[in-house]
């Protein structure tokens, strides 16, 4: 069948939530809504599509790129995975974020402490695009 081999040639590539494959799919055979999503749930069911692993595994990934829960949960919801999956995922990663925050600093702006109000605002508004939180921010100056 064409819509299953498309979906297993695109989670060869890498992890998808259902609702991107779904997207995906659709362009590429707009006239099969309902076999996409039978497809999507014999995928589902024999574990080779699962949101829970995208989940866990973006997690990782994106920790390790330092950035923050925030971020990361914004992006996943983005990709279609539900807050259950997210939640889970988050816990299950064990990631210090308190940690992976401090990594980020130092690498960006060494040991030195912001000089002004200025400094530290531009500092904030850094930590804030990459997805930590006001509290975890907080700790640093």
């Amino acid at each position: 069948m064409d819509i299953r081999r498309a979906a297993l040639g695109l989670l060869a590539r890498r992890e998808h939530s259902r609702v991107e494959l779904l997207r995906k799919l659709l362009r590429r055979f707009p006239e099969r809504l309902a076999l996409i999503k039978e497809e999507l749930g014999v995928l589902s069911q024999e574990g080779l599509q699962s949101d829970s692993r995208l989940a866990e595994v973006y997690v990782r990934s994106r920790a390790e790129q330092g950035r923050g829960s925030e971020k990361i949960w914004a992006e996943l919801r983005k990709k279609g995975v539900g807050d259950e999956e997210i939640t889970a995922a988050l816990l299950k990663c064990d990631v210090n974020w308190l940690e992976n925050l401090d990594r980020v600093s130092s690498r960006r702006f060494g040991s030195s402490s912001p000089k002004s109000i200025t400094e530290r605002a531009k500092r904030s508004r850094f930590f804030r695009q990459r997805g930590f939180s006001y509290d975890e921010i907080g700790t640093l100056f």
